[in-house]
């Protein structure tokens, strides 16, 4: 039995319909041209069949799909009509007939292009009617409101008349700017500006069921966006986001492009900041064909640092981490997403010199980023000594490694936790940042030292031990959700915006003439911009859950924990913050201590937490930071 090919004779059939048009063109065409002539004859008519179906193959014409007919099909249909045309006329004058007129091949080509067209886009008008907006129960379909820039609203409403059924009934768009209010969009109202929400629901709500926002750009500011969600908040209804722009083309009904595949919004959308410029021209020098380690790779900042840091091409990457899994996880991202890049994963523990030295020695980097660290506040205030001994003994000893080995750079990674400080957490970063600062104006004493870069910045979203996967839990198992403060407020900033900002002042330090000696002993600190009252966050993930707060999800105050603090600082009343002509950076002035000192405080402290001696290592921390105000009982206080 012989087997069908549904592809060739839907290929055999267009060839047909094509040429069938073809021939009606020549008749038409020689109407239009000479109408006191004759019509065209029998020679003439499939001369132009056959001219038409060779002028096409080029142009793929054959090939179109009408029920899918666009504007790239309408250019090919251009194409065949003009070579299709031209090789009629070379055909008619090779057999020694005249043309009807000078003007008879434009007139030729514009015919076929008009019968070519027509019947693909009544076709696909039909199937759109019949299939998509008019195939369901429009009174059953969800009216919504799209929210977004032209792009995506277009993208969104082509998507939709793809679909079969009406899961959706558009009443408009809301646009981010008053100059595009009035216009239309695919026939689709945009009826004013995010700001006006209010507004625009109390007109829709006298004749229309509350929508629901559709969110359709990927670009939304967090502060219209946070705006958006209280209007819709005090409004009862949802607000979804629509897939991203390449899976929304490439679905193909409705259900997967606008329906089930309608996402949350996230909490990231919400603090979401405008994008600073970054020099990736510049990461691109400092990083290419160089020898980089990362410590704590397998943490949230050592793994972007990771994944980022792999884009710019080193020639090797070293990833180091003492946890087995977290490690095992990059290293098979990377190897994934960059096959080629020479990798090595070292388990080890910043507190054990002798391991460091032994690792940097046979490595020998030239770059190093220090991101390992105890960061859990009231975890390290249940364990002082370990934090101290990781903290500030274990960032020594991968500055010491790093600068035997003849590394370059090290950019080490502390936090607005280590500015006046009342956790043991805190203060151990600020003591980390001593050693770095010291380190660094000895390098610059010495030529060819190593430049020690240290990067102050906040909460970054999502990190181990960061509220927002708490909050996420919490609101998995019902609530309640759990502040420990009302007036506690933390600075935000994205995982992917911070590494790249430490990226960029990595750069800027070692390379920005203006900078790069002005920076010596200096701190890098990231504009975090303004500080988010926590239980705002709160509010705002269970409302992004579609549920309403303190009703539907109860708020729990459990007192501040020991070592925190209401308010977290970004710079130290001695060490007043330097503008940057970089986006997103600022500078805190030095404030060093001299490299001998700080190194033999730093034995003493490491003697102390290796004999377990919690209370000098405690006492010397207080000496060496006198900035420090232990809150070890957890007292509420600014």
């Amino acid at each position: 039995m012989a087997v069908r090919n549904p592809s060739l004779t839907r290929l055999l059939v267009n060839v047909v319909l094509d040429g069938a048009l073809g021939a009606l063109a020549v008749p038409l065409a020689f109407w239009l041209a000479r109408p006191e002539q004759p019509l065209a004859s029998g020679f003439a008519i499939a001369a132009g069949a056959i001219a038409l179906i060779a002028g096409g193959v080029p142009f793929g014409l054959a090939t179109q799909y009408w029920r899918f007919a666009g504007l790239g099909d309408m250019r090919a249909i251009a194409g065949s009509a003009v070579l299709g045309a031209g090789l009629y006329a070379l055909l008619f004058l090779a057999a020694g007939l005249a043309l009807p007129s000078v003007s008879f091949p434009a007139i030729h080509a514009l015919a076929l292009a008009i019968l070519l067209a027509a019947p693909r886009l009544a076709y696909r008008l039909w199937r759109d009617r019949r299939d998509g907006r008019g195939g369901g129960d429009v009174g059953d379909a969800v009216p919504i409101l799209l929210v977004g820039d032209g792009e995506g609203a277009d993208l969104f409403l082509r998507a939709l008349g793809r679909g079969r059924g009406a899961l959706y009934r558009v009443l408009g768009l809301l646009a981010p700017s008053a100059r595009q209010t009035g216009r239309r969009i695919q026939g689709q109202p945009i009826l004013g500006t995010i700001a006006e929400t209010e507004q625009i629901l109390e007109k829709l709500a006298v004749a229309e069921t509350p929508p629901r926002f559709l969110v359709v750009t990927t670009d939304l500011p967090g502060e219209t966006l946070g705006h958006l969600l209280e209007c819709a908040d005090r409004a009862g209804v949802s607000v979804r986001r629509a897939p991203d722009p390449t899976r929304l083309a490439a679905a193909s009904t409705v259900r997967a492009q606008a329906g089930l595949d309608l996402r949350p919004i996230a909490i990231e959308d919400i603090l979401n900041r405008k994008q600073v410029p970054l020099d990736r021209d510049g990461m691109a020098r400092l990083i290419a064909g160089r020898r980089v380690l990362i410590t704590g790779a397998g943490g949230s900042i050592g793994a972007e640092l990771s994944r980022q840091v792999a884009g710019f091409g080193p020639a090797e990457i070293a990833l180091l981490d003492n946890g087995e899994y977290a490690l095992w996880q990059i290293d098979l991202e990377l190897a994934t997403a960059h096959p080629t890049l020479a990798r090595s994963t070292l388990i080890a523990d910043i507190r054990d010199a002798a391991r460091l030295r032994a690792v940097c020695e046979r490595f020998r980097p030239d770059l190093v980023f220090h991101a390992a660290a105890l960061k859990h506040v009231p975890m390290v205030e249940a364990n002082p000594l370990e934090g101290l001994h990781s903290n500030a003994v274990g960032t020594r000893n991968v500055a010491d490694a790093a600068r035997a080995a003849g590394a370059a750079v090290m950019v080490q990674i502390s936090t607005d936790k280590a500015v006046n400080p009342t956790s043991v957490m805190g203060a151990s970063k600020r003591l980390a940042e001593m050693y770095c600062q010291a380190l660094d104006l000895a390098g610059r004493e010495k030529s060819g030292g190593l430049r020690c870069i240290t990067v102050r910045f906040g909460n970054v979203l999502g990190s181990t031990g960061s509220v927002v996967p708490l909050f996420q839990r919490q609101l998995a198992a019902g609530g309640p959700l759990t502040v420990t403060h009302p007036d506690m407020r933390r600075y935000f900033m994205t995982v992917r915006e911070a590494v790249g900002l430490v990226l960029q002042a990595a750069v800027v330090g070692t390379t920005a003439p203006e900078l790069s000696e002005a920076a010596v002993g200096g701190i890098f600190v990231l504009d975090m911009g303004e500080p988010v009252k926590i239980v705002d966050l709160a509010r705002q993930m269970i409302r992004l859950a579609g549920l309403r707060p303190e009703t539907d999800i109860a708020i729990r105050f459990t007192g501040l924990r020991p070592g925190e603090k209401l308010f977290e600082e970004m710079f130290h009343g001695q060490e007043p913050p330097k503008p940057t002509r970089y986006p997103g950076l600022l500078m805190a002035a030095p404030r060093t201590a001299d490299l001998a000192i700080i190194s033999r405080a730093l034995d003493e402290l490491a003697g102390a937490c290796s004999r377990g001696q919690e209370g000098q290592a405690l006492a010397l921390l207080s000496r060496l930071v006198p900035e420090f105000s232990h809150n070890a009982a957890g007292a509420a206080r600014a």
